[in-house]
């Protein structure tokens, strides 16, 4: 019996075989023509139908059928996760599939499916394929069986640019063997706001740190976008990652000097490293919705900064200008505003081929608008090789998907991953002295582990922390004392009976945190549209960890987040703490290795963790003036600052030098310093690089991350650190918004965080 692969690529050689009869084949399936002569041509013989149909994507066929049957029309409204469309089913979509009008679906999860439907487009009039995205923000997690790294916040605290590159170039592996070619990601939005769900969707805090991760990832996604690669989507533009309340999608008001010294440079970024699609925010921007907002999209994207891709509005936010926003009168003036704002392609839904088709007969719309948006998508898709390679082979998928070397990097990754905040010298735990050890909390052992935009997983292939802990010590006797997923559920019981455990226990480990999994879309507590008034363990799990500490015996607290928690009374109060992050599938291994010195820390903090909601906004790259009256009462300081993060080793730094005190504002100035592993284990430690301009005509940071370097070091090794100071690195925006280097005193600091505490200083001059 053939298999679907095959019948799919005999059916394909069919339908090529007859639009070549009675005639040489159309420019347009000519492999070996420009990519730009086949846009034109395979434009020419489209439809206006056809050519807005391109400009449309859906949810997957599945997705409809499973949530026609559980939603009603009421629950979308809210909805960002789930859809279907009321009144239309999903034999609606396979038919203007069929018809070739839908140019992109996204929510499909399945091999099966791609293929299915990528065969429904190739019965279209012109045989054009259709392009599948799904959010793969940290491997193709969001469909299962593959390969699940950490989440991007954890990634970020890797400080590893070569790491991020080679994940990504892994999940483009992935993704094209499932017949998947766009991924919602990389998210560059700079996050400055914990109570913000989608923090650990982010690279953190920083613009430097974001964009050096942002550009590799897209590097990653799209090589030379061919048909080994993806698409990579940078996201969201822009300014959603300081809502006014911390909510996802509140407005934002931002000055234009914030906008382009802060929020924009990640994205100017990857639009300079290739990325090929954009998508814009769903938050309005100082009064305009992103969604219409033609400074964003084509003064800025397009007229400065040369963006050659096409731009995709988020989850239906193209009918929040009518229906949220009211810039709308109704929905046909809402696709009308963005299309002519500079908007190529609709997530998602009904009613965008009718309306935009009659805004084009209307002339409201010129049909030369609209053929831009389309030259944009198609030049994609011929790039990709869809028109030559519609479909991926369900024989040899899992040939690639959680192959032995992608879950070696998702490991490695886990490892560097995790940032040791504290230690009083509890850890490494001695097997020796710590034979029975309590296991418990929400996160102890559950597949949350795997973070935000993961569906479920095989237990074969996720490592708990409570299964790493007993992989690697089988000899101790680890006690589980089970709390349940859900923290808003916790009992009081089961908390009384940890801490009873507890007393006859030589260490005790609480795993806490937030709970991420979208299976359960409205039981959360932090990712997409899961925002916060407070940075607090939600329920019982405060009680659970001064309980379980109260029993006198050493207690070691390892946080599994997406966001910093405002944790301070572990902080001062417990002998070790831990932050894990969303750290994957193996993130349970990684954990546990560290806990017990198989692996040396030497992951980051990506992002300032406050002590409380009332220190927000609380980031390392302040004005000088933001605390010149500090908090009465309360510290003013973080509780860990930004670029933080523990080893079992000491790292000594020393004999910081400039190869000159004085340059032009064109000169680059050399900087060095000596790291010693003072400590008995091998490790990596992350040099980080800071510069403040001493005085200058507008207010600047007190300090800006400018270079790291990830060096790995053997007990007792020195090695000498070097780093280039180039003119870029010292320019910033003047009183009329132009970019800009002034004469006079800059100053380098270098150390292992960004406090200053930890920093060694010297100074240069620009004259």
């Amino acid at each position: 019996m053939m298999n679907f692969s095959n019948f799919l690529l005999l059916s394909f050689s069919v339908v090529m075989t007859a639009s070549c009869i009675g005639g040489r084949p159309p420019l347009y399936k000519d492999a070996s023509a420009p990519v730009e002569k086949r846009v034109e041509d395979l434009l020419s013989r489209m439809t206006l139908e056809e050519k807005v149909g391109q400009m449309n994507q859906f949810v997957g066929l599945e997705h409809i059928r499973k949530n026609e049957a559980s939603l009603s029309a009421e629950d979308l409204k809210n909805n960002t996760a789930n859809a279907f469309y009321p009144g239309f089913t999903a034999d609606s979509v396979a038919e203007w599939t069929r018809q070739g009008l839908v140019g992109s679906f996204l929510h499909v999860l399945t091999i099966e499916e791609a293929n299915y439907l990528q065969s429904l487009a190739m019965q279209s009039r012109l045989g054009i394929p259709v392009i599948f995205g799904i959010d793969a923000i940290h491997g193709n997690a969001n469909a299962p069986d593959n390969t699940v790294y950490p989440t991007n916040i954890g990634l970020a605290s890797t400080f590893d640019t070569d790491l991020a590159y080679r994940i990504a170039r892994e999940t483009a592996a992935e993704m094209r063997a499932m017949n998947m070619h766009w991924t919602f990601n990389p998210n560059v939005e700079v996050a400055r706001d914990p109570r913000w769900g989608r923090v650990g969707e982010t690279y953190g805090e920083d613009p430097y740190l974001v964009s050096r991760m942002g550009v590799e990832t897209v590097k990653g996604y799209q090589e030379d976008l061919s048909s080994d690669d993806v698409l990579a989507c940078i996201k969201h533009f822009a300014g959603g990652s300081q809502p006014i309340n911390g909510t996802n999608g509140s407005p934002t008001d931002l000055s234009e000097r914030t906008l382009r010294e802060v929020f924009f440079p990640p994205f100017e970024a990857g639009v300079q490293a290739g990325a090929m699609s954009l998508m814009t925010a769903h938050n309005e921007l100082n009064g305009i919705p992103c969604h219409s907002n033609e400074w964003l999209m084509e003064d800025v994207a397009r007229g400065e900064w040369g963006f050659k891709g096409f731009t995709v509005s988020d989850w239906m936010d193209i009918e929040h200008l009518y229906d949220l926003h009211a810039v709308a009168e109704n929905l046909k003036e809402a696709f009308c505003q963005s299309i002519m704002a500079g908007m190529d392609m609709h997530m998602h839904g009904v009613y965008w081929n009718e309306y935009v088709c009659e805004l084009v007969r209307e002339g409201r719309i010129p049909e030369s608008r609209i053929d831009e948006s389309v030259r944009r998508i198609l030049g994609v898709k011929f790039r990709l090789g869809l028109f030559e390679q519609p479909y991926a082979d369900e024989e040899t998928t899992m040939d690639v998907r959680l192959c032995d070397g992608h879950r070696k990097t998702a490991l490695e990754a886990a490892r560097k991953s995790v940032v040791l905040l504290k230690n009083d010298g509890v850890l490494p735990i001695d097997p020796q002295q710590c034979r029975r050890v309590l296991v418990t909390g929400i996160n102890a052992d559950d597949h949350n582990i795997l973070g935000d935009w993961s569906a479920d997983q095989k237990p074969e292939n996720v490592v708990t922390v409570l299964e790493g802990l007993r992989a690697v010590s089988p000899e101790t006797d680890f006690v589980f004392v089970d709390q349940g997923w859900n923290p808003r559920t916790m009992s009081r019981s089961q908390v009384d009976k940890a801490a009873s455990v507890a007393r006859n226990c030589d260490l005790n480990i609480v795993v806490a945190g937030e709970y991420m999994y979208r299976g359960r879309w409205t039981e959360r507590t932090s990712g997409e549209d899961t925002d916060r008034s407070d940075i607090d363990l939600v329920g019982l799990q405060n009680e659970l960890i001064r309980k379980v500490a109260a029993s006198g015996k050493p207690t070691v607290l390892v946080l599994i987040s997406g966001r910093p928690l405002g944790v301070e009374w572990a902080a001062e109060h417990l002998p070790a703490l831990v932050n894990a992050w969303e750290p994957g599938m193996y993130g349970g291994q990684a954990v546990a290795e560290i806990l017990y010195g198989k692996v040396n820390p030497s992951g980051k903090l990506a992002v300032t963790i406050p002590r409380s909601v009332g220190q927000v906004q609380m980031i390392y790259n302040h004005k000088p003036s933001q605390y010149f009256h500090p908090y009465s009462g309360t510290p003013s300081t973080p509780l860990y600052p930004f670029g933080f993060g523990l080893s079992y080793n000491k790292y000594e730094y020393s004999d910081m030098n400039m190869d000159k005190p004085d340059i032009s504002a064109k000169d680059s100035v050399k900087v060095s310093v000596k790291v010693r592993n003072a400590g008995a284990m091998s490790g990596e430690e992350i040099v980080q690089l800071y510069i403040r301009d001493r005085f200058s005509s507008v207010t600047r940071p007190v300090k800006e991350l400018k270079d790291f370097v990830r060096v790995p070091l053997e007990p007792g090794e020195t090695k000498t650190v070097e780093f280039t100071v180039t003119p870029d690195k010292l320019e910033f925006l003047d009183r009329n918004l132009r970019p800009t280097v002034e004469p006079g005193e800059f100053i380098v600091m270098v150390g292992p965080s960004s406090s200053d505490d930890d920093l060694l200083k010297a100074s240069f001059h620009v004259h």
